[in-house]
């Protein structure tokens, strides 16, 4: 599985199947890899990737910090993951492409239509990760790991890191940046070397900028409202993926189709058979 560098961060991705480009944006939290396609909740029983690679040309990647791709140090934004996904892009000579996204990835997807929308042909935000709940289980994520961190200091964070195989996602104390410390051992020296101050205006800024409201985090409604790209919505029925999230962008995106199915009746005969039609009525 090839690994490029993008926006100078390694970038593991796979590109499957034949048809028109569909680059996705993977389900899973910070723990956002290509794999979680195939193995997080709703996505390993629909079987989504198998059925969508026989129509189109998917492009699956490790978001950064997930998975085998890189990081850096730094208060991320959601701006930073779109200049990974329209760096793949270039990066494969693909100009104008779907986007889909799955849980956390539709705010990514909706970042990427709102700064680059000539390379949209349409979106895909299936089960959009947000609501009340959400927003505050993000904090209290970031939260628990600065108080590790503080109590126990970097390096202890670093020997946590290393004794397990857990993300962010699942275990609160190891951090965002806990798949690139166990990767690359450079990067973990310069995480014990970073001044605690500074470690922690930029990991709780980070919390603040990312996750900043009630609804779906990443674009300002106002821009979505003026975004001229077709989107099929799927709303996701849990605390972290509350169907208001999906209201939202049917209020605020003007070119919608809402499939208004409960998730226990999105199933593999309906659900991938649905996002092909819609892609394939797309000019």
């Amino acid at each position: 599985m090839p690994t490029d560098v993008i926006d100078a961060i390694p970038t593991r991705y796979e590109v499957t199947g034949s048809g028109p480009p569909l680059l996705m944006f993977s389900p899973g939290g910070f723990d956002s890899s290509l794999e979680s396609w195939r193995t997080t909740g709703v996505y390993r029983r629909l079987r989504l990737l198998d059925h969508l690679t026989e129509r189109f040309t998917c492009v699956t990647f490790d978001r950064r910090e997930s998975g085998g791709s890189g990081g850096r140090l730094e208060r991320i934004s959601w701006a930073d993951y779109v200049r990974q996904g329209i760096g793949l892009l270039d990066h494969l000579g693909i100009e104008r492409a779907h986007l889909m996204g799955g849980c956390v990835g539709c705010s990514t997807v909706a970042a990427v239509a709102v700064e680059h929308p000539e390379r949209v042909r349409s979106m895909v935000l299936y089960s959009p990760a947000g609501g009340v709940k959400y927003r505050m289980k993000q904090h209290e994520r970031f939260e628990r790991h600065l108080v590790y961190a503080a109590e126990h200091g970097l390096e202890q964070v670093v020997t946590l890191v290393r004794g397990s195989e857990a993300g962010f996602t699942k275990d609160a104390r190891v951090g965002p940046w806990a798949q690139v410390i166990r990767r690359d051992a450079e990067f973990a020296d310069a995480y014990v070397r970073t001044d605690p101050g500074r470690y922690r205006a930029m990991v709780s800024g980070m919390a603040r900028l990312l996750f900043d409201r009630d609804t779906v985090p990443g674009p300002e409604p106002e821009d979505l409202l003026a975004l001229d790209v077709p989107a099929l919505i799927v709303p996701g029925q849990d605390t972290s993926h509350a169907p208001s999230a999906a209201r939202y962008f049917q209020e605020c995106l003007p070119h919608t189709e809402y499939w208004d199915v409960p998730v226990a009746e999105q199933t593999e005969a309906s659900a991938p058979a649905r996002i092909m039609d819609f892609l394939s009525a797309v000019p």
